[in-house]
């Protein structure tokens, strides 16, 4: 199918399913997850499950499943000495992605993350490593041309919380020629909406800067339900196009995600519906979200 049906679909304002958590669902099953790499090396090491994983979104009604690359950051992996095996990973993550969806009309996307080394025990990223503009760049060309080089469907900008990473990653990702979809992570800090992790960055700041990219959607995602709903109004002020939400639930203890205040999937289904009044069409769920979730999105309103 490709792209063509869910570019039909954004045009008339359809409602679009996603899929869940893919990482952290991985972890649930029982795949290891790595101490410098979170789940990216589960690609390698556990296929099955991560196969398995994008199998039960498909059967949940998932208009477009998301591989497994999330974690393969090229500059995390350029930081641990291992660049030379994000597109070699990459490839992997979007087979298994891709034997997923055989016989089917359902999308892979390939995900791209600004995510740095992270602190341990915790869901910061150290920010104490950087990379000059030209050297993060290229990085993030190298990744965004690989995973155009391995068939994906579609570009999905995760997490995406600044206006310098973010930004140059996001480029990168516009620069293949492929459909690109950024989706902004925010947190609360100091009484307004920041970019996740990245308290020197205002959503009201990084929203029309990335908007101003004219990307075929944009979402709010990583981000908790109860800040949604403002950062989605926000988000539409700057961006015209179609806008969606996937929240997370529970929080990261790397190497591992921690599942509590789990929402209920009728309680996602709610927001859902709440966002929907907001101008979104496109939903789904991101870390600590699971298939139980996913299929309930198909309700009335859905």
């Amino acid at each position: 199918m490709g792209y063509d049906l869910i570019r039909a679909k954004l045009a008339r304002g359809e409602t679009i399913i996603l899929d869940g958590g893919t990482g952290t669902d991985i972890q649930r099953r029982g795949a290891a997850m790595s101490g410098d790499t979170w789940c990216a090396d589960a690609n390698l090491t556990s296929p099955d499950i991560v196969r398995d994983v994008h199998k039960d979104y498909v059967a949940c009604g998932a208009d477009i499943i998301t591989a497994n690359p999330f974690a393969t950051s090229p500059l995390l992996f350029s930081h641990i000495g291992r660049a030379a095996d994000v597109n070699r990973i990459d490839a992997i993550a979007v087979k298994l992605a891709q034997e997923a969806v055989a016989g089917t009309n359902v999308c892979v996307a390939g995900s791209m993350s600004t995510m740095r080394p992270m602190q341990t025990g915790s869901d910061r990223n150290n920010l104490a490593h950087e990379w000059s503009e030209a050297d993060a760049r290229a990085l993030f060309r190298m990744k965004a041309n690989g995973l155009k080089a391995a068939g994906v469907d579609l570009i999905m900008m995760e997490m995406m919380r600044d206006t310098d990473y973010s930004l140059w990653a996001s480029e990168a990702a516009m620069e293949t020629g492929l459909p690109v979809w950024i989706g902004i992570s925010v947190e609360r800090a100091d009484g307004e909406l920041k970019g996740f992790g990245r308290n020197d960055q205002r959503l009201a700041d990084v929203a029309p800067a990335l908007a101003a990219l004219e990307p075929a959607a944009m979402s709010i995602m990583h981000t908790s339900p109860n800040e949604t709903d403002e950062a989605l109004t926000m988000l539409r002020q700057y961006y015209a196009g179609p806008i969606g939400a996937y929240p997370e639930c529970g929080y990261f203890k790397a190497p591992n995600w921690v599942f509590v205040d789990t929402i209920a999937p009728d309680d996602l289904a709610a927001k859902c519906r709440d966002w929907q009044a907001l101008g979104a069409t496109f939903f789904g769920g991101c870390c600590g979200i699971g298939p139980e979730h996913i299929g309930c999105l198909h309700g009335p309103g859905h």
